[in-house]
């Protein structure tokens, strides 16, 4: 017998099958996706904030012990991207996305016990800060579901919104954990606070609040998703379906594209609050640590609703050179030797620096599905079995590439916390990783322009 809950016929271009029924089915598996995608962010990103409070809670790490439990969620949730890519069409996307939520649970609660106790081992905070990178691996497996349900013209706002509202994660997390952290929200049940002096004030601080708070959100999001959302029988495929995307040239060219955009966003997001710390000494980071990932989720589902009025490609290339630029400006207002630099001029320049990788996240996330849907259908026959078999085809392809070039942006959310750090302990700035950045933006920037955005580009997008 089958499953209420799979979805035997799914035409999302056929205009009366869209009307009559697709796109309430469509906007319902959205809504609920997006803020399971949000608490994957949150649980993702919750060293970022925790570890600029470790020392208040009897914790005594050095600087660069701190930058690798901000890195290593990135790099474990990268690498769990790639797996997490291809498993939408193998378990089902509402099946998947319901155990991958919940798998949620094991990071957040192992922190809130860890973090009771200032006596926990620095080994014990690595294990469960990779752990926290099962929230980084569910993005790719969310994205590749969205993408299934939408029809071509509706994909870049789709996929926009999930991932938008879904990134909001970044931003509540780095505001949300500060005030939780200071209140005993769980009384008795949460475990007793630490005291340090701020001030010459003694002040209490309950770190574990920073996973414990998450748990019941996580469990009711898991519960959703299970009863909430649906699988569909055409979007089934093996590994060695979906693997042909490692043969497309456009899958590596879009990945490193992804890495440019998506990659500085997670990575600036992970390493900013301790960048600030270590450049402006007498800023407190928590406090406006939130205010660049929550502009970079905002814009991100305008860069996708934009980019299906002009064309990704074009936004895109607009939007590597804008961050070029901005990085200019941050290495501007940064101290030099010690001395000078403007906090004012450096946060406001990051900002920018957040809302351009929230527009070319839309942008590059709009031009994956256009590009191989185009391309299998180009490819195919033009009889109507062969268009529509090319359109299976194209979204299975774009499907695979949004997870898999998901997975290849993640690694930013390592190498750019950890460029900081080395910088810094090599040459004492962090100058030098900024100028690598830079470096790397124009070469983003030239193969847009050379495949997908130029006059008579190979692949217009």
């Amino acid at each position: 017998m089958a499953s209420s809950y799979v979805i035997s016929r799914w035409e999302p271009e056929n205009a009366a099958f869209w009307k009559e029924k697709g796109e309430r089915i469509a906007n319902r598996n959205l809504w609920i996706s997006i803020p399971a995608l949000m608490l994957a962010f949150i649980v993702w990103m919750l060293w970022s904030v925790v570890v600029v409070n470790l020392n208040k809670a009897g914790f005594s790490f050095t600087k660069n012990q701190m930058f690798w439990l901000t890195a290593l969620p990135a790099l474990s949730g990268a690498t769990l991207r790639i797996f997490y890519s291809f498993l939408v069409p193998i378990f089902g996307g509402r099946r998947w996305t319901a155990i991958s939520t919940a798998s949620l649970l094991i990071p957040a609660l192992g922190m809130g016990f860890a973090l009771r106790d200032p006596t926990t081992s620095y080994p014990t905070l690595l294990v469960l800060a990779l752990l926290c990178g099962f929230g980084g691996g569910n993005f790719s497996s969310s994205m590749a579901n969205i993408s299934f349900f939408f029809p071509k013209a509706r994909k870049g706002l789709a996929t926009g919104l999930n991932a938008g509202i879904g990134n909001l994660g970044v931003s509540v997390v780095q505001f949300v954990s500060p005030i939780v952290i200071s209140l005993a929200v769980f009384g008795a049940l949460g475990g007793d606070g630490h005291d340090y002096v701020a001030a010459g004030k003694t002040q209490t601080i309950w770190l574990q609040n920073a996973g414990f708070v998450w748990v019941p959100f996580i469990a009711l999001a898991s519960i959703a998703a299970w009863f909430g959302m649906n699988d569909i029988a055409e979007a089934k495929a093996s590994f060695s379906d979906q693997a042909v995307i490692f043969k497309r040239k456009h899958n590596w060219l879009m990945c490193w594209l992804y890495l440019g955009t998506f990659g500085s966003f997670i990575g600036f997001s992970a390493g900013l609050p301790l960048l600030t710390q270590s450049q402006f000494p007498d800023i407190n980071p928590t406090k406006y640590a939130f205010l660049g990932p929550l502009v970079g989720a905002l814009v991100r589902p305008v860069g996708g609703w934009v980019s299906d009025k002009m064309g990704g490609a074009r936004v895109t290339f607009w939007t590597f050179l804008g961050m070029a630029i901005a990085v200019g400006g941050v290495l501007y207002f940064l101290p030099r030797g010690g001395v000078g630099g403007s906090f004012e001029g450096f946060l406001t320049l990051f900002i920018i620096l957040f809302a351009l990788t929230g527009i070319g996240n839309g942008s590059t996330f709009r031009m994956i599905p256009v590009i191989f849907l185009n391309e299998r259908q180009q490819a195919a026959a033009k009889d109507p079995a062969s268009q529509r078999q090319a359109q299976l085809d194209g979204g299975k392809e774009a499907a695979a590439v949004l997870g898999f070039s998901g997975a290849i942006g993640a690694y930013g959310g390592f190498f750019i916390p950890k460029s900081f750090g080395t910088a810094i302990d090599l040459t004492g700035t962090p100058h030098m990783a900024l100028w690598c950045f830079i470096a790397f933006y124009l070469s983003c920037l030239a193969i847009t322009w050379v495949w997908y955005s130029r006059r008579n580009a190979p692949m217009p997008c």
